[in-house]
């Protein structure tokens, strides 16, 4: 054999035998790790006190490094979609509304016990709605006391929900631009619904007092259980206690009420019931 030949020879030989060696030392190594979380396994099941300190450990190792991963992940993401809780939050500081907004919200707050802030925010709010579709703001937060005295988690035992009460599953669609139904518990979201349904009513029954009773689903019925009469008396004592002076809404008697189909029916429970919030 020509040494040429040898030499592919050996070299064959050579990488046969490296392969084989590679492969027995990696089934032994295998076989070792699996005889050593077997034996650790044994260890732990028959020793409970090793289980706790190592689930110990594991926890202080985990606490130590996450912060440092919400850092880094804080620091690497754009400014612009950074989000704090306070970014989230329903408040304003009241001090920074108009004067009349302000007594509002201070008088609201002092009420029906709820913080300044997100008063502050609803009544801004309220204000702007109310500029908008040409109604009293002040009637709209008045609606919003006896609806739910500013529990913007309120359900009623027929289903109308939020600040505003609205039956949700009745206006399922208004909520669609703001993402659902859920959107139902956003207090801001919830005010910007129940005023469009708001308007609705008055709008269908001509006058104020009238409105209510279709808001309160007791448009078709003889009496709206004094609920009118509750929202129109706290919107007066709202505006008298801020300092805003007499109401100017004029509570006339409505007309005979028109039909009205269950479907339209948007608030709470019925007139029985509905002014039990104050």
């Amino acid at each position: 054999m020509p040494a040429s030949g040898k030499l592919v020879a050996s070299a064959r030989t050579l990488g046969h035998k490296t392969a084989n060696g590679f492969l027995a030392l990696t089934h032994n190594g295998f076989a070792l790790l699996g005889l050593a979380v077997a034996i650790s396994a044994l260890i732990l099941i028959s020793r409970p006190d090793l289980r706790l300190a190592g689930a110990t450990e594991l926890r202080e190792w985990l606490d130590t490094r996450l912060p440092v991963v919400a850092e880094t992940i804080i620091e690497e993401a754009p400014a612009s979609e950074i989000v704090v809780a306070s970014d989230r939050a329903t408040a304003v500081n009241p001090t920074s509304l108009p004067k009349d907004q302000a007594a509002v919200a201070f008088w609201l707050s002092k009420k029906y016990r709820v913080a300044p802030e997100p008063i502050a925010a609803l009544v801004s709010e309220a204000y702007a709605l109310g500029k908008a579709n040409k109604l009293d703001p002040t009637l709209i937060l008045a609606i919003m006391a006896i609806e739910s005295s500013f529990n913007p988690f309120a359900q009623s035992s027929v289903g109308a929900q939020g600040l505003m009460q609205v039956m949700t599953k009745v206006h399922t669609d208004k909520y669609e631009s703001f993402g659902g139904r859920h959107a139902a518990f956003d207090p801001v979201t919830n005010l910007k619904v129940g005023v469009k349904v708001l308007k609705e009513c008055i709008a269908r029954a001509g006058s104020i007092e009238g409105g209510l009773r279709y808001y309160v689903g007791a448009a078709n019925l003889p009496s709206d259980g004094g609920y009118a009469a509750k929202v129109l008396a706290e919107h007066q004592r709202m505006r008298q206690g801020a300092g805003l002076g007499a109401s100017t809404l004029v509570a006339t008697k409505p007309a005979a009420p028109k039909a009205v189909e269950s479907t339209t029916v948007s608030h709470s429970e019925q007139v029985t019931v509905a002014g039990s919030s104050l």
